[in-house]
């Protein structure tokens, strides 16, 4: 069976529940994100926005960390 999506293969088929247990959804500059929260900073994981100049920003590049007091989280 081939698969033809944009969703990652991780999401399709996770290898473990808990691995996403520590992700949320939030708002950094009205760009949505899919950050893991790392003590007092938020590691980026995903960009969620559709606008196309979000992912040429250097700040929130995946893997980057976020100060928590910076970010809305919904």
């Amino acid at each position: 069976m081939i698969i033809h999506s944009i969703v990652p293969h991780e999401h399709i088929f996770p290898a473990d529940h808990d691995v996403f247990l520590n992700q949320t959804e939030c708002i950094w500059n009205n760009i949505p994100l899919l950050v893991e929260q790392e003590g007092h900073k938020c590691k980026v994981i995903r960009i969620m926005s559709s606008d196309p100049s979000h992912y040429l920003r250097n700040e929130i590049q995946p893997g980057s960390h976020i100060d928590i007091n910076e970010i809305h989280f919904s």
